[in-house]
């Protein structure tokens, strides 16, 4: 199961209600964060996830609402007594970016910040996951990631272990791919199960590369700043409207499309979900702090 908090849902400027760009996805004790905005720190202490839980960072590109959460949340880290490093991944350029800011701070920070910039195609391997950079479209060097929690063993039939003369002890054998007594693993274990699967799609207009790696995906988090009415401002800025992002999920096959990034002239987001809705109904327009479970078969809010 990935755990999806979306910490700011804003686009270029905070409002009242919104902070700017950052997911945050939570996999076993590891805690990603996809863009940091500025006041990330803040929202992640409200939330139910510790920023002291962070893994990794992942730039989507360097646009200053999507990165200056950065360098305070590193310090606040430092100052909270972590020793643990931290990874910071995003496209070219994010090294001398991440460089500059954190020289800008005065203070030492006091363990390691992993900084490396990645191209489509490079993954991030965790502990029964991985995070897979993407290309993406918005005129700048930029990427998208997609996170996919690694397949799970098929649950063992107890029942027909039991009957085959199996005990308890040697179901963990079982687990491991052993035959025990003559019995193969396949004879009393069921399919394997597919992991969860979440796109995050960065700024970008809608792409091809995009649409392939959200295929089949259980959530595609997709950037929605404008609505068809604005479709030619949506290009000439690089950016999608709702009704396109719909179209990539609906194209993709996706479970569930969430719309992030919209522009605050559109204060009722029902009205950029509506929009999406008839192309792909299975939308919602994210709120700050809205948090979801999702896992192969079921997408849970709580």
């Amino acid at each position: 199961m990935i755990e999806v908090l979306f910490l700011g849902t804003a686009a270029s400027t905070p409002s009242r209600k919104k902070s700017l760009p950052c997911v945050a996805a939570k996999h076993g004790g590891d805690v990603l964060l996809f863009d940091c905005g500025e006041g990330t720190q803040r929202q992640l202490m409200i939330s139910p996830f510790s920023f002291m839980k962070i893994r990794a960072i992942f730039l989507t590109h360097l646009h200053g609402d999507h990165i200056m959460g950065v360098p305070g949340l590193l310090q606040t880290m430092g100052l909270s007594g972590r020793k643990d490093p931290v990874f910071v991944h995003g496209p070219k350029g994010t090294a001398s970016s991440i460089g500059m800011l954190m020289d800008s701070c005065e203070g030492e920070i006091q363990y390691p910040i992993v900084v490396e910039e990645a191209e489509p195609g490079f993954v991030f391997k965790g502990k029964g996951y991985s995070v897979t950079a993407v290309g993406s479209d918005h005129g700048t060097a930029s990427l998208a990631y997609a996170m996919e929690e690694e397949s799970l063993p098929g649950k063992i039939n107890r029942r027909k272990a039991e009957s085959l003369g199996l005990e308890p002890k040697d179901l963990a054998l079982i687990k491991d791919g052993i035959t025990v007594k003559g019995v193969t693993p396949e004879t009393v274990t069921g399919p394997v199960r597919r992991g969860a699967k979440v796109v995050i799609s960065g700024d970008t207009r809608p792409c091809e590369s995009v649409r392939e790696a959200a295929s089949g995906a259980d959530m595609l988090i997709h950037e929605a700043t404008f609505m068809a009415e604005s479709a030619e401002l949506a290009e000439a800025h690089m950016h999608s409207t709702a009704l396109q992002a719909a179209g990539i999920a609906k194209a993709s096959e996706v479970g569930m499309l969430v719309l992030v990034h919209i522009s605050n002239r559109y204060e009722d987001l029902s009205l950029p979900e509506e929009e999406a809705r008839s192309i792909f109904p299975n939308t919602v327009a994210a709120r700050d702090m809205d948090m979801y479970q999702v896992s192969a078969t079921s997408i849970r809010s709580v």
